[in-house]
């Protein structure tokens, strides 16, 4: 009876998860439907204000703006507003959102914007609490228990011990102080050796 108990089990999760996936695939496709019809919409209301302004300038009028435009101005703002809505939409649904810089697409987790390098809003909270959870529930082995303590009190604002570098943490400049050492010490090696 318990490998039947896990295979329904196991055909209910994937079952969980495809009707998941179909959901946010519906939603985002109805989404987009909308957003192409609010475009459509956009460009008809562009034709009828390029048809206002081309009838005033063959009966050589000057046009007014505000009290002849002023409506179909009003509705490619608010057509613009639903789709900006639907975009955002979208991209929540895809557990992404859009870089206050440039606009691309990234993941909702990133601190910083993988194309422009710009530091995200609202990403170090989100961080700072995964790493407080992942701490809190994980089996730290005890060689990576210094380092959890270091990451959790940089997390919560609290000071640090600095810590000894290690072969992890040796840059580059480091290596390149350690080989000037080395030489002025073969130097004056060299200088003992010819006395």
């Amino acid at each position: 009876m318990g490998f039947f108990d896990n295979l329904s089990k196991k055909a209910s999760a994937a079952y969980d998860a495809t009707a998941e996936k179909t959901g946010k695939l519906a939603k985002e496709a109805k989404l987009r439907m909308k957003i192409n019809e609010n475009k459509s919409d956009i460009n008809d209301l562009y034709k009828e204000i390029g048809r206002k302004v081309y009838e005033k300038h063959v009966r050589e009028e000057n046009i007014d703006i505000k009290s002849e435009l002023e409506e179909e101005c009003t509705k490619i703002d608010v057509l613009s507003a639903e789709i900006e809505t639907c975009l955002k939409s979208i991209l929540e649904l895809k557990d992404k959102r859009q870089c206050e810089k440039c606009h691309a697409e990234i993941e909702t987790k990133n601190a910083f914007c993988p194309k422009c390098g710009a530091k995200q809003p609202g990403a170090e909270v989100l961080n700072a609490e995964v790493v407080k959870h992942d701490l809190a529930n994980s089996e730290i082995e005890p060689d990576n228990q210094e380092e959890a303590r270091i990451v959790e009190e940089e997390v919560s604002g609290e000071s640090v011990v600095e810590e000894t570098p290690t072969k992890e943490t040796v840059t580059e400049n480091d290596l390149e102080r350690v080989t000037e050492v080395m030489a002025v010490e073969t130097q004056e090696e060299s200088k003992k050796e010819n006395e």
